[in-house]
């Protein structure tokens, strides 16, 4: 953990900088909301994979406008998702909606796209703007996915699955792989680069989904239990379903269906999840997907930014925000 934050403290400024920059260039007008979302903090993880893979496979070329383009795509999701999920935080501060508006936050969220796909175009490499167009349309049709299935309780644990690999994963993925196609270190690569964000992604989102039951508000900058609020069915909800006698699971699903919990059910429940193991089979079902992530590092070269990938993995699965 303290050489990823070691490493940080060098990339950090780096990145935020670029940001500032490309924020400082844009029309007044959206600069409000924009740098709202990009001042909020946030871990710069998906940035940094692509630092540190374009690294681990010694490539020559400028990293930062690829790797803050990244940043920038997944900015522009938080603005829509917190309008989608009527979110009142995101990392501890008001959302860009509610200060905002929601008209003015989705253009924002619009420009950002917009940015993040110019920044990846200069780059004149038609495989980068192939891959992080694809994680866009795959991660929007994960958050339709998602939308589309609020209240299911008919949600299989496969379609689980496939939700949060949109959502997530898939921008993960993209990070990672576009740093190896930076490199130009050929298919071989990039592949195990793709293996390597994907498996990150999909644990990076099954912690996040235990945590929402863990983890109070001042922790997770976000409310407690939001997911059971919004109706969502994640891991640790369907795993505690399953554990309860037919009778009290068909009258919790039917009172979770109507939207009828209150605030008090809600943290009743969370504390049945985690008392019941519920959390904790979340956090070992990313264990895998970490080790599958691990498996991917091989194909890498033995470097110092390769063992800081590894390390990132130890610090996903271990993470308490």
């Amino acid at each position: 953990m303290n050489d990823i934050l070691h490493y940080l403290q060098g990339e950090l400024p780096r990145i935020n900088a670029f940001l500032d920059a490309e924020a400082d260039k844009l029309d007044p007008i959206v600069q409000p909301a924009v740098k709202h979302v990009l001042r909020a903090g946030g871990k710069r993880l998906r940035p940094l994979l692509t630092v540190l893979t374009a690294r681990a496979f010694e490539t020559q070329a400028d990293i930062y406008p690829l790797a803050c383009s990244l940043e920038l795509l997944h900015s522009a999701t938080l603005l829509h998702d917190d309008i989608l999920d009527a979110a009142e935080l995101r990392r501890g501060q008001e959302t860009a909606h509610l200060a905002f508006g929601k008209g003015s936050t989705i253009l924002a969220g619009d420009v950002l796209l917009a940015l993040a796909n110019r920044l990846v175009a200069e780059y004149g490499l038609p495989r980068l703007t192939l891959v992080l167009s694809e994680a866009i349309m795959r991660t929007a049709t994960g958050e339709v996915k998602e939308i589309a299935n609020v209240r299911n309780t008919a949600l299989t644990h496969d379609e689980y699955m496939e939700i949060i690999t949109g959502k997530t994963a898939y921008l993960f993925q993209a990070a990672a792989e576009c740093g190896a196609i930076l490199s130009g270190r050929g298919p071989e690569a990039e592949q195990a680069a793709h293996d390597y964000g994907l498996n990150l992604g999909i644990a990076f989102q099954l912690v996040d989904d235990a945590l929402d039951y863990v983890s109070p508000s001042d922790v997770m900058g976000k409310h407690s239990g939001g997911d059971l609020r919004e109706g969502k069915m994640t891991l640790p909800f369907i795993s505690y379903i399953k554990s309860l006698d037919e009778a009290l699971r068909s009258e919790l699903l039917a009172r979770f269906t109507a939207d009828a919990f209150t605030d008090e059910d809600i943290q009743r429940i969370a504390a049945e999840v985690v008392a019941g193991g519920h959390a904790q089979t979340t956090r070992d079902a990313a264990r895998h997907f970490a080790d599958e992530a691990r498996k991917a590092l091989s194909a890498f070269p033995e470097n110092a930014e390769t063992d800081l990938m590894a390390a990132i993995l130890d610090f996903v699965i271990s993470r308490e925000k």
